[in-house]
């Protein structure tokens, strides 16, 4: 009887320290040991957040529910505005905008319209480990919407890009749903130049607002050079590791879904998590914006912390009346607003040296983090993760100039390579199929390795 006592006494102490734990995490802790992101990489995004906004505008000349200060744009040079009549539910509406002031192409892409049925359609068409693209896993519907929009707008930035002497930025801006077929719309570019035209990879530049989860750790940690995703405290969607598509199926259960997942994840361990090539994470560098602090009332000014995290990259759901309300575009770009006010404050109080001084040493920074991010995520055997050495010879090489990237195209290469990782119907691996490869029997039935058997080569 004592032993069961003590057994039940053990078990209530263990549930009620997991409740506690999990009660009190917030999203200040995810990024406690980030360093504070500087005013000049900072910048673009509350611009870009308004950028966004502006495509729920049909009139900028006329707006009807605009930011506070107004959007801020000049409504002559936006060049194309694409509504979902003109995409035929392959893709959400975009705006296409040549902001001269900046020298910056942008192409903004709107969040998840819960009316419409098209972006339903885009983020329930995928399944666990169902695309693989550039030597990684990443949605199916996002990559079909990407390839979608190049296919349609790469003439119009294209000619963008060259008529303004070829030094313009092209940048790629999308909230939420946006978010994911902006950021894989980005790896397209730069791996085919040729459809912009040449656009050099220090050119091309991806802001993921409140991003979705898109893309395996490989792909997130490897183009952490040129996506960048913006996240606001507590936001459920970066955090929610759950397929897409099963988070809008329970949509109006919200709530319930994410306490459930918080539940399931405590009793996954980390390194499976890692080991897992199918599982999507939030794509590139992270910038977080941070503005509540535990068993603290308001909202304090905002914070901004960057890294490029590989394990501990928003894996735990955070249990807040927030979580909703922290996904808005709206909140975003007025938080962001804030914390570039008080980093443009803090940075002309602490200047020391010249700004392109410090510009440069910033860049070199940068660089040496997305490097050590890549030794990282081969050191803790990611798959498919890479080295900087390996990565640099096979960027080197001289690309395949593409007349026209179709879906069926890309979907054939990498369903070749994904049957090279001899995976089963149920997910597992196929060992009858990998002793095939590897195996021969002899004369006497035995197996013994190909090598062996035709001798040294």
């Amino acid at each position: 009887m004592s032993v069961a006592c003590g057994i039940e006494c053990v078990l209530v102490v263990g549930c009620i320290r997991w409740a506690w734990k999990r009660c009190t995490y917030i999203g200040n802790n995810d990024s406690a040991t980030w360093p504070a992101a500087t005013c000049e990489e900072f910048e673009p995004v509350p611009r870009l957040c308004r950028t966004i906004l502006a495509v729920y505008e049909p009139n900028l000349h006329k707006p009807k529910f605009p930011p506070p200060g107004g959007y801020r744009l000049n409504p002559d040079w936006v060049v194309k505005r694409v509504t979902y009549e003109q995409t035929s539910g392959q893709a959400p509406p975009y705006l296409i905008y040549c902001d001269h002031e900046h020298q910056e192409i942008v192409l903004a892409i709107r969040g998840l319209n819960l009316l419409s049925e098209s972006d339903y359609k885009v983020l329930l068409d995928n399944r666990l480990g169902k695309q693989m693209f550039d030597g990684g896993y990443v949605h199916h519907g996002l990559l079909k919407s990407a390839i979608w929009v190049l296919n349609n707008e790469s003439e119009t930035l294209s000619k963008l890009w060259i008529d303004n002497g070829r030094s313009y930025k092209m940048i790629f801006a999308g909230h939420s749903l946006g978010s994911g077929v902006a950021s894989l719309l980005t790896i397209i570019v730069v791996n085919h130049k040729d459809r912009l035209g040449g656009v050099p990879r220090n050119l091309v530049r991806c802001y993921a607002v409140a991003p979705a989860r898109c893309m395996s750790l490989n792909l997130a940690v490897k183009y952490a050079d040129v996506i960048h995703s913006v996240i606001l405290q507590d936001d459920f969607l970066p955090r929610t590791a759950t397929p897409l598509e099963d988070i809008f199926k329970s949509i109006f259960c919200l709530p319930c879904l994410i306490f459930l997942i918080c539940l399931r994840d405590t009793f996954i361990p980390d390194g499976r998590k890692l080991r897992d090539p199918r599982r999507l994470y939030v794509p590139g560098r992270m910038y977080h914006i941070v503005e509540r602090r535990f068993c603290r009332c308001g909202r304090y000014p905002p914070d901004v912390r960057t890294a490029i995290p590989v394990d501990g990259r928003f894996e735990q759901i955070v249990l807040s009346c927030n979580s909703l309300s922290d996904h808005g575009i709206m909140w975003i770009e007025k938080e962001s607003e804030k914390a570039f006010a008080r980093l443009k404050e803090a940075s002309a109080e602490t200047t020391t040296s010249p700004p392109k001084v410090q510009k440069i040493e910033r860049l070199k920074t940068l660089e040496k983090e997305h490097k050590d991010a890549i030794e990282r995520a081969v050191s803790l055997n990611i798959p498919h993760a890479v080295g900087v050495g390996e990565e640099e010879s096979s960027t080197q090489k001289e690309e395949e100039p593409m007349e026209d990237i179709t879906f069926e195209a890309s979907q054939k290469h990498d369903e070749e390579a994904s049957t090279s990782e001899a995976q089963g119907s149920d997910g597992r691996t196929n060992w009858h199929k990998v002793v095939e490869k590897l195996f021969i029997r002899d004369e006497f039935g035995k197996l013994r390795l190909k090598r062996e058997s035709t001798g040294p080569e």
